[in-house]
């Protein structure tokens, strides 16, 4: 939804924030010259067999929208399409994964809706709060910047291959761990250095929210490909090409605005493709504010990877190195 334009006049809405017209994570209304709401949604199927952990990792990810623009969490409901037949038991276990996981960030879920279908889906409309003047988007990078990630890519092709049973326990704890983590502590870090501009990385992949990063902040995102961190795991999958359907859907969507180096190998390109669930934040931080971030993630024990910078131009180019 997030590539489609709404064209309506947008000087008729002046409390909208950030809207479709935005393609960034969230919507954002003002309320009052000090306080905003942010509304988000996402729900998804099961990513793992546990459905406690898969209620959380929904929370989770559906979340994550909401510290990616800056905000708090203060409110859901939750989104749920559960067969008949699934028994009474795992669908509260589902419900339960996601009401503490909206605890722990601070929040309540309120209520939702569900409706019955064949195959379980799970997410949550999340409400949060920020400043008006603290709304952070995907729209504030600027030349000079330094590119942070907050968590390692992979959850993608590791889940991908748990469905086909043939993943590594310890590959699928690895995955499960990241999910599972908030992004809250790495947000509550970028606003206090008082950071350009913020996304999270889920289903485009890293290239595919990167190049909307680029596109919106009229800018270039120069990337190293060796700076990029993978869970365990996400290689030795990829060099046997087990990628999930969305990896060639992305490319196929960004691939015309992004260079690559030659001798980066293609798997590892396909891993920057490939979609993410509960994935890390992509922070775009002022160049003179890097050893502020950096300090404070050793002092808080905040997951932090330098992977790029902001140039002039357009798109993204994927160096092998710096």
């Amino acid at each position: 939804m997030r590539h489609i334009k709404n064209s309506f006049p947008r000087d008729a809405f002046p409390d909208l924030l950030v809207g479709m017209d935005a393609l960034d994570d969230a919507a954002v209304w003002r309320i009052s010259d000090d306080l905003a709401i942010i509304l988000t949604l996402d729900f998804f199927t099961p990513v793992v067999d546990d459905p406690y952990e898969y209620g959380a990792i929904a929370a989770a990810n559906a979340l994550s929208d909401v510290y990616a623009m800056g905000g708090d969490v203060r409110l859901a409901l939750n989104i749920c399409g559960f067969p008949p037949t699934l028994p009474a038991e795992i669908t509260a276990e589902i419900l339960r994964g996601g009401a503490d996981t909206v605890l722990r960030a601070g929040g309540v879920i309120a209520g939702g809706h569900t409706v019955d279908d064949d195959e379980p889906k799970y997410g949550l409309v999340v409400m949060g709060t920020v400043h008006p003047d603290r709304v952070l988007t995907n729209a504030g990078a600027k030349p000079g910047d330094i590119l942070f990630l907050t968590k390692p890519l992979g959850v993608g092709i590791i889940t991908t291959v748990l469905k086909a049973g043939e993943a590594k326990p310890s590959h699928v704890t690895g995955a499960l761990n990241s999910m599972l983590t908030l992004n809250k502590d790495a947000a509550d870090l970028f606003r206090e250095v008082s950071i350009h501009g913020l996304t999270d990385v889920t289903g485009y992949g890293i290239l595919g929210h990167g190049m909307e990063m680029a596109e919106n902040s009229g800018v270039r995102l120069r990337l190293f490909a060796d700076a990029i961190p993978f869970l365990p795991g996400a290689e030795e999958y990829a060099d046997m090409w087990l990628f999930p359907g969305g990896t060639c859907n992305n490319e196929r969507s960004f691939q015309d605005r992004i260079t690559c180096d030659d001798d980066i190998p293609d798997e590892i390109v396909q891993l920057f493709y490939t979609p993410e669930t509960s994935g890390g934040l992509l922070a775009a931080v002022p160049g003179e504010k890097k050893d502020d971030v950096l300090r404070l993630a050793r002092e808080r024990g905040v997951d932090m990877w330098e992977v790029g910078e902001v140039v002039s131009g357009t798109g993204i180019e994927v160096l092998k190195s710096r």
